[in-house]
């Protein structure tokens, strides 16, 4: 669980996620067209990938895990909460304060 919160504070956008997962390639594809770069770890692909997963299940409380984004170091939530706070206007100044986004 260490490793997943260490990597979730490196970045002010981090998001574990699965290079197969379209709903995954969604939420991706929303922060590349906000001009944000995030710091993607899919579990696919890792090495550790099966253990980031068991700690994002510990974390987050939820099950399937991906995409799993966290912002500033804060697990925000998954597709539906990530999309919520889009289309209410809240994530682009969560993004700025957490120093994701230059606007």
């Amino acid at each position: 669980m260490d490793m997943v919160m260490r990597l979730a504070s490196k970045r002010a956008l981090v998001i574990f996620s699965t290079s197969s997962c379209c709903i995954c390639h969604t939420v991706k594809t929303l922060f590349f067209d906000l001009g944000v770069y995030p710091d993607v770890h899919e579990l696919d692909e890792e090495p550790m990938g099966r253990e980031m997963e068991k700690a994002l299940i510990k974390i987050t409380g939820r099950k399937p895990t991906v995409p799993a984004v966290f912002i500033g170091g804060k697990f925000i939530g998954g597709t539906e909460n990530v999309m919520s706070l889009h289309l209410g206007g809240k994530l682009v100044p969560l993004l700025k304060d957490a120093g994701a986004l230059w606007l």
